[in-house]
């Protein structure tokens, strides 16, 4: 009875979007992470062109907002999800696999990746980082956030969280490092907890 209801709201992009709103706090501090770490690097400056952002796996589109709308791409395989994000974010957004990307070669500056990889199995996985590699330009920045098993034991509303978020994928951040070895340098990996929910945060570079 539970899984239904669970698929139901996960079907819902309204609702669903507004569970993990009120779980995550209200996304703060994913959004922190994505202006400090992903946004100032890629900027517009003068006399260069426009800078391009790709958000893998946009979901519903609640990160649209941390981005320029002109010059940002939100990619899901859910077109409910698509349509959703389209009537109520800013910004141009494909439904798409994220092992067969409808996007060229080499036309992104900077990409995002958040609470994607755990609902893929490894095969898919390791298919997902070569088409992030491919549409990024060289020296790109790629800015992952995946869940975690949650470090303190007592975190139990974590716990139940990554139950409910359908993802039956949650790896270890040794896991993720090795997916990412591929085709990518490590800048740095840290530990994010946003509301209830643990994040390994990995800071890329593309080579």
């Amino acid at each position: 009875m539970i899984d239904s209801l669970l698929d139901r709201i996960s079907q819902t992009p309204h609702l669903w979007n507004l569970l993990r709103s009120i779980v995550e706090d209200g996304f703060r501090s994913e959004k922190m992470v994505i202006a400090s770490e992903l946004v100032p690097r890629h900027q517009h400056q003068d006399g260069q062109r426009p800078r391009r952002f790709l958000d893998l796996g946009c979901g519903t589109g609640a990160f649209a907002s941390c981005f320029p709308p002109d010059a940002y791409v939100g990619v899901d395989l859910s077109l409910p999800y698509v349509r959703f994000a389209g009537r109520t974010r800013r910004g141009r957004f494909v439904a798409t696999d994220s092992t067969r990307l409808a996007l060229s070669s080499a036309c992104f500056d900077a990409a995002l990746v958040l609470g994607v990889l755990h609902h893929l199995p490894d095969p898919q996985v390791r298919e997902t980082v070569r088409e992030l590699h491919r549409v990024l330009r060289p020296g790109a920045t790629a800015l992952v956030m995946e869940d975690i098993p949650p470090p303190d034991f007592w975190n139990v509303a974590g716990h139940a969280m990554h139950w409910l978020d359908r993802g039956g994928f949650i790896r270890t951040e040794a896991d993720y490092r090795a997916f990412f070895q591929a085709g990518f340098h490590s800048v740095r990996t840290y530990h994010m907890r946003s509301g209830i929910c643990d994040y390994g945060v990995y800071v890329l570079r593309r080579v």
